[in-house]
């Protein structure tokens, strides 16, 4: 058996409907995924299944979503040896919690993306192309920099921000 993290984009239903994480672990357990844990009410589930490739799970997870909840949400899916290295390559360590993001990608981002994001900075932010996958340190409230509205799949592809206190925590449970 291997070991999962799946990332929800979003877990809002609309009209103040959230998805219920321990609905959203009946789910997983329902499409054969076992030991499936949550962390925080945002999205993100901590499984174990036969080995498989990575898009076969993100499909399975997307269409059991779509019919337990009745919407379509995007789903990333690592295994824990990547999830690993991606909070051991934060280029930021060290820095705030909450401040310090990372957009987890499905497809790698080129590096070339901080030159199209650099005009939406508007503060002290700090951008770095990690494996693919985009971070951020906001060196603030990120509700208060312009970079939050470029972050969008339209420009990025599909991807979903998680904070660096969200990254340790999973790897924590995941083992280190």
């Amino acid at each position: 058996m291997a070991v999962y993290v799946a990332l929800l984009h979003s877990i809002v239903l609309g009209s103040g409907r959230r998805v219920v994480m321990s609905t959203l672990r009946e789910m997983a357990e329902g499409l054969g995924f076992s030991s499936v844990k949550t962390l925080v009410a945002t999205g993100n589930l901590v499984f174990e299944a036969d080995e498989q490739p990575i898009a076969e799970i993100e499909t399975r997870l997307e269409a059991g979503f779509a019919q337990t909840f009745g919407r379509p949400v995007d789903i990333i899916v690592r295994d824990a040896a990547t999830w690993r290295k991606l909070a051991a390559g934060n280029p930021f360590d060290g820095g705030e919690g909450s401040e310090v993001i990372v957009r987890v990608m499905r497809q790698p981002l080129a590096p070339s993306v901080i030159d199209t994001l650099e005009k939406h900075r508007n503060g002290p932010e700090r951008l770095a192309v990690i494996d693919g996958d985009l971070w951020i340190d906001f060196g603030g409230k990120a509700s208060e920099t312009r970079l939050l509205s470029a972050l969008t799949t339209k420009r990025l592809g599909v991807g979903t921000l998680r904070n660096w206190n969200t990254v340790r925590g999973l790897a924590e449970m995941i083992g280190r």
